[in-house]
């Protein structure tokens, strides 16, 4: 046989083997990733609707802080209006995500944004006309009560679209990039507004954003979720790993609790050192360093594929976030304290990525978009907690000391949990990739035709 014979008989096998192995190798993280995540029909105009009304969102509890207490005089006020917004957000938030469930999100979402915006009109004329603080309070439960929670709409969107998919985890990395870059821009703009323009601006601005934003998420009706065939509350007394009362889902709402604490706990005492030091305009730009370290720690995050499941790296995440914390007690200049913030910040988006894995990866598909919003409000729970506790400490004699070290708390109890627990948050994890319904394989087959699926279990993060 001569050489040209032999590589006409061979070349076709070559080429089916070269075919195979294509089709078979590991989809690509990183770019590529973000890149297919977002041409995913619809992805990336609902993305993008979002991110104005997630800037609004982070500059709500800023801009709420800085208008009261432009008018009271007390930061002890302004951390009770804020974490009385923050609590309606913890018990309102899962009953509108039943309703989403139940009914969809576009039918749900455009009458809560037009009740939000009468409500932040309530607060900012309250406010502004001097009331006492009770009426002060009622008014931003209210507020609280009908924001929407965009991040756990988002979220359910690309769960939907993207099931057992290799882009998933770009995707929850995008989310928390686009959420990053929300409070790299949105405290900035809350304390900017606040102080140049008028102690009500930040706040209106907010409102303005989350509205107009939310009316045009909820005109995007081809990507949004189905609604559940049956209401929710007969869906969650499921057995199994995705039941909302389980172990691990409470092990997760410890996690965004914690976060929560560490947000609302910054955020009141970053304000009040910048005050004391006579720095009240920079508060908004030492808050957003964090967010600047915690974004790219998100792009770093989120390029590379991880072979340690996320459930073994999350209490090492919330430990590093832990000491981290620490830092800002060592400051006795804004600048310092922006030095100091950039640590902390580098590990909270790795936090929230492998914390959002795990939620897609354990819970039953008909209560996401609850399951999404309860870990929104676990963390709105401790912003609430957080804000009024700090903003009695940084009033007292303990001063920004004393709010600097209720992080630190609260995320080392949190890691010590998370590691108890990361056996059985692995296997729920495992078995949720191995067992796929009948409803998931339907969502996902007219989807992965042109992907190659891979295995959440192996822990991309």
């Amino acid at each position: 046989m001569t050489p040209r014979q032999w590589f006409r008989r061979t070349a076709p096998d070559l080429r089916c083997t070269a075919r195979r192995f294509r089709n078979t190798a590991p989809a690509r993280t990183g770019t590529a990733s973000y890149r297919s995540a977002l041409r995913t029909p619809g992805a990336a105009a609902f993305f993008l609707a979002a991110a104005p009304a997630r800037v609004g969102v982070a500059m709500a509890g800023l801009g709420i802080v800085w208008l009261v207490h432009a008018e009271t005089g007390s930061f002890g006020v302004a951390g009770l209006v804020t974490g009385s917004f923050a609590v309606a957000e913890t018990l309102v938030g899962p009953q509108t995500a039943r309703l989403m469930d139940r009914f969809g999100q576009p039918r749900v979402l455009v009458p809560l944004l037009c009740a939000h915006a009468a409500a932040i009109t309530a607060l900012v004329a309250l406010a502004l006309t001097g009331a006492p603080t009770v009426p002060l309070m009622a008014a931003g439960l209210a507020a609280g009560a009908t924001i929407p929670q965009i991040g756990a709409l988002s979220a359910a969107r690309w769960s939907a679209l993207l099931h057992g998919r290799a882009e998933l985890t770009p995707a929850f990395a995008l989310e928390t990039i686009s959420n990053d870059a929300a409070f790299l821009l949105g405290p900035a703009l809350a304390v900017l507004t606040a102080t140049q323009v008028h102690p009500a601006a930040g706040t209106v601005l907010a409102g303005a954003l989350v509205v107009g934003a939310g009316l045009a998420f909820a005109a995007l009706r081809r990507t949004a979720p189905e609604p559940a065939a049956t209401p929710a509350p007969d869906r969650t007394a499921a057995r199994g790993p995705g039941a909302l009362s389980t172990r691990n889902f409470a092990t997760l709402l410890a996690v965004n609790l914690a976060l929560g604490v560490f947000f609302g706990s910054m955020q009141v005492s970053v304000s009040a050192f910048a005050d004391v030091h006579h720095a009240a305009a920079a508060a908004g730009f030492l808050y957003g360093l964090m967010s600047a370290a915690s974004l790219l720690a998100g792009l770093a995050y989120g390029r590379h594929r991880r072979h340690t499941p996320p459930a073994a790296q999350l209490p090492l995440i919330l430990a590093f976030l832990a000491c981290a914390s620490l830092l800002p007690l060592l400051a006795d200049a804004p600048w310092q304290l922006g030095l100091a913030l950039l640590l902390p910040g580098a590990g909270v988006a790795p936090c929230i990525i492998a914390s959002s894995t795990l939620v897609e990866s354990v819970m039953d598909r008909s209560v996401l978009t609850q399951a999404f919003t309860w870990t929104n409000s676990a963390s709105a729970a401790g912003i609430a907690v957080s804000a009024a506790a700090v903003g009695r400490l940084v009033d007292g004699p303990g001063g920004t000391q004393a709010g600097f070290t209720v992080p630190f708390v609260a995320l080392t109890a949190t890691a010590a949990l998370t590691w108890s627990s990361r056996h059985t948050l692995t296997t729920s994890t495992k078995a949720s990739t191995q067992l796929p319904s009948e409803t998931d394989a339907t969502v996902a087959a007219p989807l992965t035709d042109h992907h190659v699926e891979s295995d959440r279990g192996t822990g991309q993060g």
